[in-house]
Parts: structure tokens; sequence; C-alpha cells
């Protein structure tokens, strides 16, 4: 089965950038549906981007939650089985664990839909 593990999470300052990284294995890489979601502490995990596979339109689908604006981008690279999202300006809002989730069979900005998940990597962003 698919096994994701996300790393490049941290502590920074409001403002700064992070890019948290995906690396995915025990499957067909480019085959998989990628996203990030986010969970703050007592809250439901929420979508916050996904990407497409390359097989089916390049450059990839890609789609942000609105909260995004702007300052993320996923991208992820089929040789080397990673999905990346790079975040800019960060702010305190954005302190949460970040979720990498794949599927084989949609792309959906909806949690149900994904069958692998990562453990999480812990974003905080201090002001």
């Amino acid at each position: 089965q698919v096994q994701l593990v996300e790393s490049g999470g941290g502590s920074v300052q409001a403002g700064s950038s992070l890019k948290l990284s995906c690396s995915a294995s025990g499957g067909t890489f480019e085959a998989l549906y990628m996203a990030w979601f986010r969970q703050f502490p007592g809250k439901e995990r929420e979508f916050v981007a996904y990407i497409g596979r390359t097989s089916e339109q390049t450059p990839e689908r890609t789609y942000y939650a609105d909260f995004v604006k702007d300052r993320f981008a996923i991208s992820r690279d089929n040789a080397k089985n990673l999905v990346d999202l790079q975040m800019n300006n960060l702010g305190p809002e954005d302190s949460a664990i970040y979720y990498c989730a794949a599927n084989e069979d949609v792309l959906s900005r909806y949690k149900s839909v994904y069958d692998y998940w990562g453990q999480g990597t812990q974003v905080t962003v201090s002001s």
C-alpha cells in the first residue's frame, strides 16, 4: 500500500516561508492524486491544496483553499516521488498540523476521498 511521510515543518516567525515535502512509497506515484490538508486542535481536518496527475494534464491541475490567497504553491516531482507545498508569508493563523494525502481515483478537496495519509508535520507561526 501507499505510504506517505511529511517533512519540513517547524517554528517560524510571521512573514516567513516554509516548504513542506511529502515522500511517497509503495505505489505508482504518477498514478496518485495528491493533496495537502491541515488540522487545528479540536477542529476538523481542512483542505489546503491539491494537484492532479501529470499524465492527465500538463501542467497539472491545481486548486487551493480560499485562505491560501496566492501564498502557497503545490508541486510534484514524479522522478523523486515527492509532492511539495511551498508556503510563503505565513501568519499565526496558519499554525496547524499539515498532512499529505493521496488517492488513486479522483481529484478532490474532500478528505473522505483520500485513502492514504501521512503522519503529519507541525507548523507553528509566531507573531
